[in-house]
């Protein structure tokens, strides 16, 4: 059985191993958090027994747990230029035992540790069972969920590295893959106004309908958008034109038939 309760008590006494001034610590704390509520009413909305609603919010509080590693050794959310966060994650509540003070019951080992590894992969693997499928769906359609809360409201400086890029430019590179593929390859990544571009893209990459209609009712598109202004024109222009296509095809994605599941994803990396 899973005690939430007990869990979210585990969560608290780790995370005071690590600096509580360090703003990256305070970002991620938030977003686990509210993460893992967001797991949870996805779960309700797609009307799971409630051991999988459990498991669901379990999996949310669970899923970064790599990041304050990742923060204390390398002070980046980048995960091409320090450590894999979801695997340094597995590691810490397996191979290093920590689940154990999260959770007694050791038959949702397996789902646990698979949703976390595929959260942040270019898709998810092949082969899962039908369960294991659905957490790792969920957990990643949360985890986008709040990413845009946080990109729309927190600081930008810890999840791109610098307060200001007015002068930075959106590589051609990054822009034709987002306006062809609607998919982003970290490693061609160079500047802080290519990641606003992944972030941006994040949108094609929903299993299920509630995150994004979260997204989109709660005008997240336009508030992040509205954060970023370019003095360089051709940038503008390009940004200008990810977020008319960002706004149209989401807008036409909620329109599809079915009441929860998205239809014609295309499945991306992520980093925040």
């Amino acid at each position: 059985m899973i005690d939430i309760g007990v869990a979210k008590s585990a969560f608290k006494n780790y995370v005071k191993n690590y600096n509580p001034e360090d703003c990256r610590i305070k970002l991620k704390i938030k977003h686990i958090e509210r993460t893992s509520k967001v797991s949870k009413k996805i779960a309700e909305k797609l009307k799971l027994e409630q051991e999988d609603v459990q498991l669901a919010e379990l999996i949310g509080l669970l899923h970064d747990i790599g990041r304050f590693e990742q923060i204390r050794r390398y002070h980046t959310f980048i995960d091409k230029d320090s450590i894999n966060h979801a695997l340094c994650g597995v590691q810490v509540l397996f191979d290093q035992g920590l689940i154990k003070e999260f959770v007694k019951d050791r038959q949702y080992d397996n789902i646990i540790k698979t949703a976390i590894i595929n959260h942040n992969r270019s898709k998810i693997e092949d082969g899962l069972d039908e369960r294991t499928l659905m957490h790792a769906k969920l957990l990643r359609d949360a985890d986008k969920t709040d990413i845009f809360y946080s990109l729309t409201f927190e600081d930008a400086k810890p999840i791109y590295n610098k307060d200001n890029f007015e002068d930075d430019k959106i590589t051609e590179k990054i822009y034709k893959q987002f306006t062809e593929e609607r998919k982003i390859n970290y490693n061609d990544i160079t500047t802080s106004a290519d990641i606003l571009v992944a972030n941006f893209a994040y949108l094609f990459d929903f299993n299920y309908k509630y995150g994004l209609e979260k997204i989109y009712e709660n005008g997240y598109i336009d508030k992040l958008y509205n954060r970023f202004k370019f003095n360089d024109e051709e940038t503008m222009n390009k940004y200008n034109n990810i977020y008319e296509i960002s706004k149209r095809e989401v807008s036409e994605m909620l329109d599809e038939q079915g009441e929860n599941v998205v239809k014609n994803k295309i499945q991306m990396e992520l980093h925040v």
